[in-house]
């Protein structure tokens, strides 16, 4: 799987024992087939909370509103967010919810999936978290943050980890917005494009370590998917497939598959989101020039047909 509609995907709501907390959640990334990146439509009513005050010791997470608004509640101050702001939380950075506005909320959030590392020990429900021991819960823990209801916080200013849409500066005649960065981010980029009618975002190109997600927010376009690299063959010149665009759609693009991908923009134009990794050891290639780069040395390089190989490398 590669492209989904968020129409079309299943969804669950937080059951009514958990009250504060709640929410229509929907796995977006999964079902466009991702690997190694998480991303879920949320959608809160007003003064839901869409999950317990928490931080991550080694995943980083960031949120992009797409309508209505909340209450952010950062180690116990408060500020309001709305559509279009981004959030940035690090690892190990601060602790961290969400209570839906009066109007309710819409967002989306964006992840790893690294795999943690616990040893249990069934006998006595404890576990070995990094160095601590710690009680296995028979309970799921939401239940006990439902007795707590929502946490106090004091009216703040918006914090740095906090960017609206309208305050970042674009570049490619702003065309291009680096949000998660913006916001502080550090293991993974999230990225607002808006192409003019017919451009192209990213030339064609796959990468060999680094995954990437496409969340289609506005105007109409195409999917452009290029076919791996042929044995003595010269480069291609037009894609093998192509699928249309519109608001809505989710396109996810798993490390190491050899299929070249391009967003291109239709009459109306196009504006997507790209939540990507960045891992110094990928390669990414180019199949109209045949070119390669290097992300961690800095290094782009023109390949021949003849380097190119079917199947397994002898």
């Amino acid at each position: 799987m590669t492209l989904v509609h968020w129409d079309d995907v299943e969804g669950f709501d937080i059951p009514e024992r958990s009250r504060p907390l709640g929410g229509r959640w929907q796995r977006l990334a999964d079902a466009a087939g991702s690997v190694r990146l998480g991303m879920q439509r949320v959608q809160l009513e007003p003064s839901q909370m869409i999950t317990p005050p928490h931080v991550h010791t080694a995943e980083e997470e960031v949120f992009h509103v797409l309508s209505g608004s909340a209450r952010l509640w950062q180690d116990g101050s408060t500020c309001t967010v709305v559509a279009g702001d981004t959030l940035v939380f690090t690892a190990g950075g601060p602790t961290h919810t969400l209570i839906g506005g009066d109007g309710g909320l819409e967002v989306l959030i964006f992840g790893q999936r690294l795999t943690p590392e616990a040893g249990v020990l069934p006998r006595t429900n404890v576990a070995w978290l990094a160095h601590s021991p710690v009680r296995v819960m028979e309970e799921h823990p939401w239940t006990a943050e439902a007795a707590l209801g929502i946490p106090d916080g004091t009216p703040g200013e918006r914090p740095a980890n906090v960017v609206a849409l309208d305050d970042v500066e674009g570049e490619y005649g702003g065309m291009a917005k680096r949000l998660g960065a913006a916001g502080g981010a550090r293991q993974a980029g999230l990225n607002r494009i808006e192409l003019p009618p017919e451009e192209e975002g990213a030339p064609p190109h796959c990468h060999s370590a680094d995954e990437e997600v496409f969340v289609v927010l506005d105007g109409e376009g195409t999917l452009e998917l290029w076919g791996p690299p042929k044995a003595g063959q010269p480069p291609a010149t037009e894609p093998q497939e192509t699928h249309a665009l519109k608001r809505g759609h989710v396109v996810s693009r798993p490390a190491g598959t050899r299929i070249s991908h391009c967003l291109r923009a239709g009459a109306a134009g196009l504006a997507y989101l790209a939540y990507g990794t960045k891992d110094s050891n990928d390669v990414c290639y180019y199949p109209r020039s045949n070119k390669l780069f290097w992300r961690g040395l800095g290094l782009i390089a023109r390949v021949e047909p003849l380097d190119y190989f079917d199947g397994e490398p002898s």
